[in-house]
């Protein structure tokens, strides 16, 4: 029984030096997040981390826009990822030891104000600093749209590209409704209120509507990429902007990029503009904190096994909204 207790009691003491050894290292990287992220009057900043080395000061600072473009995504520093590329693009900009900023985008686009909320702070970005676009497998539709706020854009020449373009999807279960026997009843203020139910067909005026709301923001996206790239506007709408995917190579070829070649091209080109030849390439990582820490566990003890069948990125869109997305997307 004795031997029992006096095991008991080590365990119970190793767990707890374990615990104690564990929030030490917790707290030291907290402080260290706290450090990081007092810069700029308090304002939440991200750590640096060297991917390739350098012989100077100098930093190229690349930035990673990386899956759905959406405000949903929940982000590291920022509510959401758009405030976290906003953040990390300030960050860089306001950093005098960053030289050029490297946006590594592998993505196929998602909605329309996250993409032209996280364009227009690439422009901002750009008219400090040269910002370097480097398009991974995909930088289709919204990741096209944001790249074009870049001053030198370059791909893979297998990467997929373009689908200029805006799509807006919904579904019908009329049908499905009837055969379960369903029936679907609506009060509204006015004839365009229940515009996208699935519950009955659309009317020729609602169809009307909702194809000028996305030509409306076809348009914009359009006059973007041909001021940008400084293509002409007609034969863009009557050529390339008509939704088509294409290659690194073709993007090349109708200059919707400036050069392919691999991510050390782009570290090379981004030295070059950033007359910074000896410049590290760092990235951007968030500190730790404990809320994070909190928030996770708690996640994982409300976890829930589910099993999708489709494309995970079909599970993020919602019916209604607009979006910057390749067609195969939204079906």
């Amino acid at each position: 029984m004795n031997k029992r207790f006096g095991c008991l009691a080590i365990g119970l003491f190793l767990l707890l030096c374990l615990s104690g050894f564990l929030n030490l290292i917790f707290i030291a990287l907290n402080g260290q997040g706290i450090t990081s992220s007092r810069k700029q009057g308090g304002a939440p900043w991200f750590e640096e981390r060297v991917i390739v080395a350098g012989t100077s000061n100098d930093k190229i600072a690349q930035i990673s826009l990386r899956g759905l473009i959406s405000s949903s995504v929940a982000g590291s520093l920022g509510e959401s990822m758009v405030d976290d590329l906003k953040i990390a693009l300030e960050q860089a900009s306001h950093d005098s030891n960053v030289k050029a900023i490297l946006l590594n985008i592998d993505s196929p686009g998602g909605e329309v104000t996250a993409s032209d909320v996280i364009y227009h702070a690439v422009c901002k970005a750009r008219a400090q600093k040269p910002v370097i676009v480097y398009m991974e497998s995909m930088a289709a539709s919204g990741g096209f749209y944001v790249a074009c706020g870049g001053s030198y854009l370059m791909a893979n020449d297998t990467t997929m590209t373009g689908s200029i373009g805006v799509i807006i999807h919904t579904l019908n279960y009329e049908q499905l409704m009837n055969k379960i026997g369903v029936e679907s009843v609506v009060f509204k203020s006015g004839q365009f209120k229940d515009i996208l139910s699935g519950s009955r067909p659309m009317t020729p005026e609602e169809k009307s509507y909702i194809q000028a709301l996305v030509m409306q923001t076809y348009s914009k996206f359009v006059g973007i990429v041909a001021t940008e790239r400084k293509l002409p506007l007609d034969e863009l709408r009557n050529g390339l902007a008509d939704g088509r995917i294409i290659s690194g190579t073709d993007a090349l070829k109708d200059k919707l990029i400036n050069e392919v070649g691999l991510i050390e091209d782009a570290y090379a080109k981004a030295r070059q503009l950033g007359h910074a030849s000896g410049a590290s390439v760092i990235r951007y990582e968030a500190p730790f904190h404990f809320g994070k820490l909190a928030k996770l566990l708690g996640q994982s003890e409300s976890a829930q096994v589910q099993i999708n069948l489709s494309d995970p990125i079909l599970t993020k869109l919602e019916s209604g909204k607009l979006y910057l997305l390749p067609s195969f997307y939204a079906q």
